[in-house]
């Protein structure tokens, strides 16, 4: 049974290597700054499989991964902030599906290519965030973090940006953000399991496989954070997702031009 499900998955023994490796680099990001990891794995798997299933495999991994970065800091949670953005993280998410499995897959590579692009510069040029944004701002920080999440795997950095410059506290932003990218994977998983995504087994064999490699990521992003600033690490991650969003801008361009 196994061995026929393992024939499924259409790698080569010098595949894995670059699937592996891509995974290991996105989880150590996701243990350091707790989200990220489509940004990271995203630009290596897309060159072995549509976007369409990278974003509903990254959501497994990252449902085990989020519960166990928000159960320890679960009591800091800034509960009236979490309420204010579930609702619009919820029907962003829920948007977000919809195209992820109605577009067509090079639309897809290119957005996802300017999406990351736009990530990173916004990450490296803007060095004065907001010192403080009223909660209105739940309403587009929690609908366009959805929207991303559900569509590139990736929402994480609005919430971040959005509870850093609502809380005082860098221990409850952090748990906030959490507890917030666990209801978000809860919201995404339950979508695509709706949508029969899951019904798919080789990519549940697939994420079983990975599993591992996303604990070891995990392991060594919490032991880094012991050695290296957070930012220091997150700065050098962000030029290496500007090199790849500009590489999927690329790639995308070169097969139209291909086509035409």
């Amino acid at each position: 049974m196994l061995s026929t499900l393992f024939a499924e998955l259409p790698f080569s023994a010098l595949d894995w290597l670059p699937i592996l490796l891509g995974i290991g680099v996105a989880y150590i990001v996701f243990g350091i700054a707790g989200f990220g990891t489509a940004l990271v794995a995203g630009p290596v798997l897309i060159n072995f499989m549509p976007l369409s299933r990278i974003i509903p495999l990254l959501v497994l991994l990252d449902f085990v991964a989020a519960f166990g970065n928000w159960l320890p800091a679960r009591k800091a949670v800034a509960r009236a902030e979490l309420l204010r953005l579930l609702p619009c993280m919820a029907l962003g998410c829920t948007l977000g599906v919809v195209f992820l499995l109605n577009l067509k897959s090079d639309l897809l590579l290119l957005l996802m290519g300017l999406f990351i692009s736009a990530y990173a510069l916004y990450s490296l040029v803007v060095k004065d965030k907001p010192a403080r944004l009223g909660a209105g701002w739940s309403v587009p920080m929690g609908t366009v973090g959805g929207l991303f999440g559900a569509l590139f795997g990736s929402g994480g950095f609005l919430y971040a940006i959005y509870l850093s410059a609502r809380l005082p506290s860098k221990e409850q932003a952090r748990a906030t953000q959490s507890a917030l990218i666990s209801c978000s994977t809860v919201v995404r998983l339950s979508l695509f399991l709706v949508a029969g995504v899951y019904a798919d087994l080789p990519l549940l064999l697939l994420a079983l496989c990975l599993l591992p490699m996303m604990v070891v990521g995990l392991y060594l992003g919490r032991r880094l954070t012991l050695n290296m600033s957070r930012e220091a690490f997150v700065r050098l991650v962000t030029w290496l997702v500007l090199a790849s969003g500009i590489a999927l801008i690329g790639r995308y361009l070169s097969e139209v031009n291909w086509q035409f």
